[in-house]
């Protein structure tokens, strides 16, 4: 999709870029990362000619993009930033439908995509439509941003450190609609991000620059457990295995939860835990109400020398603390089995829902 080939980028007597070289396939999430001054932003400006290279050639879908005018080119390429850059006069839905109407789209076309995007991207279209940029969060302007850039269903989109100026509950939970988003429409993406953990989580394949050149370039699985050299390896970090768990989801290693009702009797408690006796598990029996929410648990430690009684035993919980979702990252999971010092947590759907459980033997085999 697109492929770049020996190109350089000269400023008087330095280097921003040098002869580099790299194919991103369509489909692909290509995550560029490295230090300050690397090259990445500007790699990122070649590819839609906002500079020109000095030297080598860059194409997309095999046609040099200097051979295409440039508002063709860019038409094709959303484009997200920091900054965001939402037009301060326009509503939401104006801003979103700016390229479409360029294009000459139909009006009802125009709303209609834009309408779908906020759906997207978790804003309510009747709430935010018709809000200005200066009426929302950091949060929401940058979704309004991603919903901009995606308006005319580009092939390609570039994002120069998109989430990099939110706080970091936004930023995850706008990470985490994006790889959603990303896996329902698998566009061809160019990421530039200086947090290598966003990159590992993020990027089916990364790049990491330094001064202008290209150091490694693979899969995140291949840049945390073979390092290309001394320079890649400190920068990947000392806990490359955790940055690891962040690319593997809880929904992959779901077991069937154990489970009872809460008006179950008595003598149902006693049986569902001898028949868990001596399972990793054999503690845990998760309670839900009559609609399989979760609402609490039983604890099998405390119980062996009493009739179990359901309204005496049932600890309730608030699923927030000690549950988690089926798309949270084995990382994000293994924060929750520290804190909660548990060897098993239920996964709940947004509905608070039980879907199963994952154990902890799970996450440190992986």
């Amino acid at each position: 999709m697109i492929r770049i080939e020996n190109v350089s980028k000269r400023y008087e007597k330095s280097y921003a870029v040098r002869n580099l070289s790299l194919t991103v396939a369509k489909g692909e999430l290509c995550c560029l990362i490295g230090p300050s001054g690397c090259g990445k932003s500007t790699t990122l400006k070649m590819i839609n000619r906002m500079i020109a290279p000095s030297s080598g050639t860059i194409t997309v879908d095999g046609v040099d993009v200097h051979e295409v005018p440039v508002a063709t080119l860019r038409r094709r390429m959303g484009y997200v930033i920091q900054s965001i850059g939402l037009f301060p006069h326009m509503t939401v839905l104006a801003n979103i439908q700016v390229v479409p109407r360029l294009l000459r789209w139909e009006e009802s076309r125009s709303r209609k995509r834009a309408l779908e995007l906020l759906e997207l991207l978790g804003l309510s279209p009747d709430t935010y439509g018709g809000k200005y940029p200066a009426e929302l969060s950091g949060g929401q302007a940058q979704r309004v941003g991603v919903a901009r850039a995606l308006a005319a269903d580009p092939q390609i989109l570039l994002m120069d450190e998109p989430f990099g100026a939110l706080d970091p509950i936004s930023r995850e939970h706008l990470q985490n609609q994006f790889l959603a988003i990303q896996q329902e429409l698998h566009k061809t993406i160019v990421f530039v991000t200086h947090d290598i953990d966003e990159a590992v989580r993020l990027g089916t394949k990364v790049a990491l620059l330094r001064d202008g050149r290209l150091v490694q370039y693979g899969s995140p699985e291949q840049l945390l457990a073979a390092p290309a050299d001394a320079f890649v390896k400190k920068f990947v970090g000392l806990d490359r295995a955790l940055k690891r768990l962040s690319r593997l989801l809880a929904a992959d290693f779901l077991h069937p939860a154990n489970s009872v009702a809460r008006q179950a009797p008595p003598e149902l408690l006693e049986a569902e835990f001898r028949r868990l006796e001596g399972s990793d598990c054999a503690r845990y029996l998760w309670v839900t109400d009559e609609e399989n929410r979760l609402v609490g648990w039983v604890d099998g430690n405390n119980t062996t020398e009493k009739r179990l009684n359901m309204l005496e035993d049932l600890v309730e919980i608030d699923p927030a603390d000690i549950s988690v979702r089926p798309g949270y990252s084995l990382k994000q999971a293994l924060a929750m089995f520290v804190q909660q010092s548990v060897a098993c947590l239920p996964v709940v759907d947004d509905e608070r829902r039980l879907q199963g459980e994952i154990r902890l033997a799970d996450v440190l085999k992986s």
